[in-house]
């Protein structure tokens, strides 16, 4: 191993960055896990560069419950531009096409807006992660070529117009995993008859974590760096924190020694299906676990002592 690699620090939580504008969310990621000099760190669901906002990051055991933060709801704020059709989406793509903007009364929008609540159908973009044949569409989209992709269903929670001018809307979106906004946006564009564009996107929520103030700067990282590692690690939030939706299951001793050998257990009042939060009868948090058909609890995400 490199002297590099030995430096590293063996770190556990998760961080709730705010990602600023103009970055990947790889990009952002390598600048925090630099800066924490963390061993391993993954980022919990991409933002596009032009998106700012919440971007969680899972430092070292954590990283066994990003899954979890992937599939939770999101909280987004966005800004379409009416009349303006991108090739992205937003306002980085070529424009594609300009339509004039019907006069819209506040009751026009609501009733467009009525349309995308509950279960919708999207057609993903192609300037998206998804793969075809194992490569991202946005990569084939960049070199100009378009493929078939099916439509998925997806649930908008919430969906309010928070203000409205002449050619601009602001929204706030709160939805299920998998929702893409610019398509959203683009949809409620041809509902107007207009076509749109987001300009502005901001993720607000992950989950349990909905608290803009818990969210840390990279410009706040990088000032709290000359302060030591201390300073840095006090941000981190323990990773129980991203599991609070689950229910809790407290194991004796002998039975937390045989979930830890790999083993299903039986726990009496234990839930009847599901994931469960396990936790020693001491109260240390060992990890996730699922109830089998049987009524067993078996081990599923388990974390290392330390």
């Amino acid at each position: 191993m490199g002297r590099r690699h030995q430096n590293r620090r063996n770190i556990t939580g998760i961080l709730l960055l705010d990602k600023p504008a103009g970055m990947t969310s790889n990009e952002a990621l390598q600048a925090v896990k630099r800066l924490y000099r963390a061993q391993k760190a993954g980022h919990t669901g991409s933002l596009d560069p032009l998106a700012t906002g919440l971007l969680p990051v899972c430092f070292g055991e954590a990283t066994k419950i990003s899954g979890f933060l992937l599939d939770a709801d999101k909280r987004y704020r966005m800004v379409c531009r009416l009349g303006v059709k991108t090739a992205t989406g937003d306002a980085e793509g070529e424009v594609l096409e300009t339509r004039p903007v019907p006069a819209l009364e506040r009751a026009d929008v609501e009733r467009a807006l009525g349309a995308f609540r509950g279960a919708i159908e999207q057609l993903p973009p192609m300037y998206s992660a998804l793969k075809h044949q194992g490569e991202r569409l946005y990569n084939l989209a960049r070199k100009g070529q378009e493929v078939e992709r099916k439509p998925r269903t997806v649930t908008i929670h919430e969906l309010t117009l928070l203000t409205m001018d002449a050619d601009a809307l602001e929204l706030e979106v709160s939805c299920s995993k998998g929702t893409y906004v610019r398509t959203l946006a683009e949809d409620l564009g041809e509902a107007l008859g207009c076509g749109a564009h987001v300009t502005m996107l901001r993720r607000l929520a992950v989950g349990p974590y909905d608290d803009p103030d818990q969210m840390i700067t990279l410009e706040r990282l990088q000032g709290l760096a000359g302060d030591g590692f201390a300073a840095l690690d006090a941000l981190l939030l323990p990773v129980e924190s991203a599991l609070g939706a689950w229910p809790e299951v407290r194991l004796g001793t002998d039975t937390a020694y045989y979930l830890k050998q790999g083993q299903p257990v039986l726990v009496p009042r234990a839930p009847t299906r599901g994931w469960v939060r396990l936790y020693e009868e001491a109260g240390r948090f060992i990890g996730m676990g699922e109830i089998q058909d049987d009524g067993r609890v078996a081990p599923r995400r388990l974390f290392r002592a330390g």
